[in-house]
């Protein structure tokens, strides 16, 4: 197969996939997801020749990179913002409760969120995304015992955080035990 044929394959194998794993990732319109989907496969692309048998996992780690470019130029966006206080949005942000907030289970999301970005980012390869620790590898640009090690170490770090909550959430008050 030629490699053009086989980005063609990948691209039509892996669109969807890619596209809904910068969506969960991107707290954003649909049109900046689509921007950042075919930036990851305008690399994929120029890069063609270097897709492996199994491109997914690939392709996952060419959109984390093309996701922290994003995180980057949106930090550097803030700050001008917050420097130009004339501007409306440097002045009365607020917080709105995410979607989550009110279906069961929001619980763990809200554990995942007081873990590390790098935490998160392989719990969600793993949960979301299926990936077996070999293809955590190749989506992580590590090798296969450094892949398993982050997983096993960031599923103690949840673990550790939904124990402390339901720790919180049993004993009110801060549970001295003392009327």
């Amino acid at each position: 197969m030629s490699t053009d044929d086989a980005f063609a394959a990948a691209y039509r194998a892996h669109y969807w996939a890619v596209s809904r794993f910068v969506a969960r990732r991107l707290d954003a319109p649909a049109h900046e997801v689509e921007e950042v989907v075919a930036d990851v496969f305008a690399i994929a692309w120029r890069r063609r020749a270097e897709l492996p048998d199994a491109p997914l996992p690939w392709l996952y780690g060419v959109a984390r990179n093309c996701l922290a470019n994003v995180v980057r130029g949106k930090g550097r966006y803030r700050r001008l913002l917050h420097r130009l206080t004339h501007h409306e949005a440097a002045h009365g942000r607020q917080t709105v409760t995410g979607p989550d907030a009110e279906r069961p289970g929001s619980w763990v999301l809200e554990a995942l969120d007081r873990l590390s970005p790098a935490d998160q980012e392989v719990l969600r390869l793993a949960a979301w995304e299926e990936l077996t620790v070999e293809e955590l590898a190749v989506a992580l640009d590590c090798g296969r015992s450094a892949a398993a090690m982050r997983l096993h170490r960031a599923r103690r770090r949840l673990r550790a955080e939904i124990d402390r909550t339901r720790t919180a959430v049993s004993v009110p008050g801060g549970g001295d035990g003392h009327a």
